[in-house]
């Protein structure tokens, strides 16, 4: 199924700008995102064809299904709580069916965990951006070669540096691997004999080990740093894939404030954690943040990492002080979310 399938059949019961735009955090360069909660016809509900969510390909837009929308109410997930107290200017169309939720029966001491987990997750994020912007990874991708040393007097040198000493190339080179000792290998030299080489050829992953005539000098003990080269593979996968499939707009912001970290991912740990002392505090969801210049403050690269990093720390605490003075219920009432779920469903299976 399709939004455009949704719209046609009548089936959208919510419809509402999210993210920056209903945070009143919007810029002229924002995005506009859409969110809603659409209800399935009653075949495909009771059959076969049940369907949780639907979206474009961008994930800017999405609707949930009622089902899913209560279920994530029921965990007091984030984004949905957000969803159901969209301020009025930003919500596109609301049916009669949603407006008897109460979000008081809902939101609960669970917040602490979702919206604080929430918020450090966008911490992480944040590192991960830093840690890619400081620490690029080259274009050209390394071999097993590089992380090959062979053994020297009472040490070892790099395998390159050997061969490029010796003048040897890794093709006329043999390895035979020796037993009980693992990634470690006998490395033989002759350019008459037809060796396999080192590696097979610039796209090998792995070593390549020869059939040794009797007679050939042992030249060197040879040892590949396997977890090594495994982790970089790693690391330049997702580096790259990071590089491909980046938002250059946002990630050009982050070059531009010469912090070197996302400064969006870390605005929205201090939503996430004002957000939750506010609940703990006023027992509702502020989804139009009054804390607005801070936070784009926050978005500009106005203050350092580590400044904010501690700062964000400080909100924890608070948080968690919040919540131990709260009186809200240490879950959502469930049984008022399922009576609600099975009432709103017949109600629009009636109609």
């Amino acid at each position: 199924m399709h939004i455009e399938e949704l719209r046609a059949k009548e089936l959208i019961i919510l419809e509402c700008l999210s993210g920056s735009r209903a945070y009143g955090l919007h810029t002229a360069s924002s995005d506009t995102d859409i969110k809603g909660v659409f209800l399935l016809p009653k075949k495909d509900f009771y059959g076969l064809n049940y369907i949780k969510q639907v979206s474009d390909e961008s994930n800017d837009t999405v609707f949930y299904e009622l089902g899913r929308f209560m279920e994530l109410l029921s965990v007091n997930n984030p984004n949905i709580l957000e969803l159901l107290n969209t301020p009025t200017d930003a919500v596109i169309y609301k049916s009669e069916l949603l407006r008897e939720i109460d979000s008081q029966k809902i939101i609960s001491r669970l917040c602490k965990d979702t919206f604080g987990k929430f918020a450090l997750s966008q911490i992480r994020k944040a590192k991960g951006l830093k840690k890619k912007i400081v620490n690029p990874v080259d274009k050209e991708r390394k071999t097993p070669l590089d992380f090959c040393f062979v053994s020297k007097e009472a040490g070892s040198i790099p395998l390159q540096k050997f061969l490029q000493i010796n003048s040897w190339q890794q093709q006329d080179c043999g390895l035979a691997k020796i037993s009980n000792m693992e990634n470690l290998y006998g490395l033989f030299h002759n350019p008459n004999l037809d060796y396999s080489g080192i590696i097979r050829g610039e796209d090998s992953n792995s070593l390549a080990l020869s059939s040794i005539p009797k007679g050939q000098a042992l030249q060197a003990l040879l040892y590949f740093n396997m977890n090594g080269y495994s982790t970089y593979c790693k690391h330049y996968r997702e580096y790259w894939d990071w590089v491909e499939k980046r938002n250059e707009h946002r990630y050009n912001n982050t070059k531009s404030h010469g912090k070197n970290y996302d400064s969006k991912n870390m605005m929205h740990t201090f939503r996430l954690l004002n957000m939750a002392i506010e609940i703990a505090e006023e027992k509702r969801i502020n989804v139009r943040r009054a804390d607005r210049d801070f936070l784009l403050q926050v978005k500009a690269g106005e203050y350092e990492y580590e400044e904010l990093l501690k700062m964000a720390e400080d909100k924890q605490a608070q948080m968690e002080k919040a919540f131990e003075k709260s009186d809200l219920p240490d879950r959502p009432d469930l049984a008022y979310i399922e009576d609600l779920s099975y009432r709103l469903r017949d109600r629009y299976y009636r109609n």
